[in-house]
């Protein structure tokens, strides 16, 4: 009796059929990385305006102007109630890649220094004519708002769009 020595090609038919089984159902956990990527990469930056907001109010009480209801500036930076606008020249300025030329971009809603600004990613609107409403029909941005005389600032993430999905 001569001993077998490999697979039958029946065996290797059946293995290579399980593994494509097994691809088929899998294949869609790994095809949606590129929208977890993108709620992470919100929640991300949510978490970093309000590291900046804080740290921003932290210097604003330093030098007294915490309370003030008329914008102030604190290190270049303009705040009200001793929080960043909702502006180029708050909450843009103290949150590094904000700029522009970076990854994101925004628009203020209402004024800045009673209003938010929304924050997307840059490849999800086109650039003319941007606003705030554009930015808020993606379904996909975070929303910062300015504090008032009973509220602090505010972020909140917002992964509900179809882009973020």
């Amino acid at each position: 009796m001569s001993k077998q020595k490999g697979f039958t090609l029946i065996e290797l038919v059946v293995v290579i059929v399980i593994l494509g089984i097994l691809a088929v159902t899998a294949a869609p956990k790994f095809l949606n990385l590129q929208n977890d990527a993108r709620n992470a990469s919100l929640q991300g930056l949510k978490g970093a305006i309000q590291g900046a907001a804080g740290i921003v109010y932290g210097k604003a009480a330093i030098d007294g102007v915490e309370g003030a209801a008329s914008v102030q500036q604190v290190e270049d930076i303009n705040v009200v109630y001793g929080y960043p606008t909702a502006d180029a020249d708050g909450i843009v300025k103290a949150v590094n890649g904000l700029e522009s030329n970076g990854d994101w971009v925004g628009a203020t809603s209402g004024a800045a220094n009673t209003g938010s600004y929304l924050v997307t990613f840059k490849n999800l609107v086109s650039s003319t004519g941007l606003d705030a409403k554009k930015i808020a029909a993606t379904g996909c941005y975070v929303e910062y708002k300015v504090a008032d005389v009973s509220n602090a600032a505010s972020t909140l993430a917002i992964t509900s769009g179809d882009s973020c999905k």
